[in-house]
């Protein structure tokens, strides 16, 4: 499974569209899409995004009961 597959599941978990997860980390969602499309996220990204989801970023999101995707 790749990121952009893990983070539209973790999207879908959360109940979060993209375009809110994107000006929750601080940027436009054309921007984020982008990023992600082009598999351009860091490290620093994806702890953001985990941040933002709740959930904590460990090569993959897991959520506070449990839930790993």
């Amino acid at each position: 499974m790749n990121i952009e597959q893990k983070l539209k599941m973790a999207l879908a978990f959360a109940g979060m569209s993209q375009s809110e997860l994107a000006r929750r980390i601080g940027t436009t969602p054309q921007n984020f899409y982008f990023k992600v499309k082009r598999n351009t996220l860091t490290l620093e990204d994806l702890t953001k995004i985990a941040e933002a989801l709740g959930a904590e970023w460990i090569a993959q999101f897991q959520f506070p009961d449990g839930t790993k995707i």
